[in-house]
């Protein structure tokens, strides 16, 4: 059990919610156990550190599934506090999975969303990635969007933390008012994962790769594709060769990975400290540099 789950356990939060008796538990992490039912089948039982961070979770991941590209968990059941998901037997990456995963992931973003930064149909506005706050608010430019809706807020409370330096904060606020020349040609606003990093890629039993835990939102997919870049990924030319070969990629597109990074950076920056705050600030400069 969690401070705040009130008393109930993820065994006996899947049987609430599933409606099914719980024949076995494994705790994974604080946050996460695999609990087995009893027709047999396997879910992950996840709690979230906020009223609506699985509300929105469950809504992205519906979303994602809604756009018949991309292989999510299907939600088994969700509250307040608690989201069931389907288990995803592992396997190892391989190139066809890579190339599979970027043919997804071109799809998955061709499916659109009403606005930049729109929620999934039925998340909160106030949704999560990781475990910091990411307010999901409309916007139709996606330079002053992403400004002040994905870079600023982490910058500002970086600064007030302590974290980065005001002399330092003005480099990034620079990049923020050069935005509408250096985000490239415009783009629709994509159906993003919102928070793809590797460790939220399976790679499937199946042979098929699924992605999990998102932080969806409408955006640029070249945020998608930089998140990938920043944390690594296995085979990830093979990614990018499926991805391009379904839907290319606008010219200059990896000269803007940097600028993609910020964000996520920042976010590392409030979480994690200084260390990520040096790599926002390198990828700001090289952005200016252009």
């Amino acid at each position: 059990m969690r401070p705040g789950d009130g008393g109930e356990g993820a065994g006996a939060a899947a049987a609430r919610l599933t409606g099914l008796t719980v024949a076995g538990e494994r705790r994974l992490t604080g946050a996460l156990a695999e609990v087995t039912l009893d027709d047999g089948r396997t879910v992950v039982v996840k709690s979230g550190d906020g009223p609506d961070a699985m509300r929105a979770e469950a809504a992205g991941l519906r979303w994602l599934a809604e756009a018949g590209a991309a292989r999510v968990p299907a939600v088994r059941g969700c509250d307040g506090t608690w989201l069931v998901t389907d288990h995803i037997p592992t396997g190892r990456p391989d190139p066809r999975a890579a190339v599979a995963l970027g043919r997804d992931l071109a799809a998955l973003h061709a499916a659109g969303a009403p606005a930049f930064g729109a929620p999934p149909p039925g998340g909160p506005e106030d949704a999560h990635i990781g475990r910091a706050p990411m307010r999901n608010v409309p916007g139709h430019d996606w330079s002053a969007w992403y400004a002040e809706h994905r870079v600023l807020p982490y910058l500002r409370r970086a600064v007030d933390d302590g974290t980065v330096r005001p002399a330092e904060a003005a480099v990034v606020e620079r990049v923020c008012e050069r935005l509408p020349e250096l985000a490239g040609p415009a783009e629709p606003p994509a159906r993003l994962h919102g928070d793809l990093w590797n460790g939220n890629v399976l790679w499937g039993a199946d042979g098929h790769p699924w992605l999990i835990d998102p932080a969806a939102h409408g955006g640029h997919r070249e945020t998608d594709l930089a998140m990938l870049h920043l944390f690594g990924c296995p085979h990830l030319e093979a990614v990018l060769d499926g991805y391009r070969r379904t839907r290319p990629l606008a010219d200059g597109w990896a000269d803007r990975l940097g600028l993609h990074q910020l964000f996520p950076l920042l976010v590392h920056t409030v979480l994690f400290g200084r260390g990520y705050a040096q790599q926002a600030l390198d990828a700001a400069r090289a952005a200016l540099a252009r």
